[in-house]
């Protein structure tokens, strides 16, 4: 297990009775690193490793001093950061609890939609200042209705998203994902489209894909310029999917934003998103936080029982389908 903080966040006493019956564990049970002595005399006789947040990378080095290692099984989202081509090319499963982590991410966009389309947290910002006249209503454009949304990305939380919407109701949901299966977009109510279809018609622009070098700015100027008045850019997937200056200009103008996540994060001080009434900014806490994060530790706890098991894991991650996730 990697990650002392975590392990007393994510492992209460259920969660390591769990693991007891299930693993043989050793001393240290729990790291933040991998270069002591104390932990490369533990990784020299480790089957499994169970991660989170902040494991450092599992590179060749780490791997020399785990001639053991068949599993890397992760308690949270992306494995982008600490597994890379040489645990695929050691043949190690790796699999991840991003299903889980894209539930409360799910549920978090899910109220920013709703609450967008009563402009309902730029009113509140408002009224701190317009205390004695609600004619400050008018500023955010029509109020209510029946808002389309654009959902970029028909990801873990994208699918969700739309799943969720379709029992809300009353909302017309566009999809913009290449790689999306059009059925599948149907099913979860709906329809798959082009950016450039989809943006002048978004009332609220909801990012869900992951950051890659194709992703970055993949919403610059241009994009921000082509929604229509009164929209809300809602963003809890990647900062670095927004061109920052563009979304600073756009946001002056009157474009209304709901951000988890920015680039850099956190933003620097001087940042103008700060100021502005239409634009609400959270520290990143879309994703699972306190006992939230228990559904990700059931996750791979599940996946160890089903390997100890010799099952087919649930949720793998191979060097091909990392490039497709975030």
């Amino acid at each position: 297990m990697l990650g002392a903080n975590w392990l007393r966040t994510q492992f209460g006493a259920a969660e390591l009775a769990r693991l007891a019956a299930t693993a043989a564990l050793g001393d240290p049970m729990a790291t933040a690193e991998l270069s002591s002595s104390s932990v490369r005399a533990r990784l020299a006789v480790v089957e499994v490793l169970i991660t989170s947040w902040g494991c450092p990378p599992l590179d060749g080095d780490v791997l020399r001093h785990a001639p053991r290692l068949r599993a890397v099984l992760h308690a949270a989202g992306s494995v982008r950061g600490h597994v890379g081509r040489a645990v695929f090319d050691r043949g190690i499963l790796v699999t991840t609890a991003a299903d889980a982590n894209a539930q409360p991410v799910a549920r978090y966009t899910l109220a920013a939609i709703l609450w967008a389309a009563k402009k309902a947290p730029f009113l509140a910002a408002d009224a701190r200042t317009h205390r004695d006249d609600w004619s400050y209503r008018q500023r955010h454009g029509e109020l209510g209705g029946s808002p389309t949304v654009v959902l970029v990305g028909f990801s873990r939380v994208g699918r969700r998203v739309a799943r969720l919407l379709q029992l809300v109701g009353d909302m017309k949901v566009l999809v913009v994902d290449p790689f999306a299966d059009p059925a599948a977009v149907a099913t979860a109510g709906a329809e798959l489209v082009t950016m450039a279809e989809a943006l002048p018609r978004a009332d609220v622009l909801s990012l869900h894909a992951p950051l890659r070098p194709a992703t970055r700015h993949m919403i610059g100027g241009a994009e921000l310029a082509a929604l229509p008045p009164g929209a809300t850019l809602i963003n809890t997937a990647r900062g670095g999917l927004v061109d920052s200056a563009a979304l600073e200009q756009a946001c002056r103008a009157g474009l209304h934003a709901v951000l988890d996540v920015t680039d850099p994060e956190p933003l620097p001080r001087s940042s103008v998103l700060y100021e502005l009434p239409n634009v609400v900014i959270t520290p990143h806490v879309a994703g699972s936080l306190g006992a939230e994060t228990r559904a990700m530790t059931a996750s791979a706890l599940t996946e160890l029982e089903r390997y100890a098991a010799g099952l087919p894991p649930l949720a793998a991650v191979t060097a091909e389908s990392l490039e497709l996730q975030a």
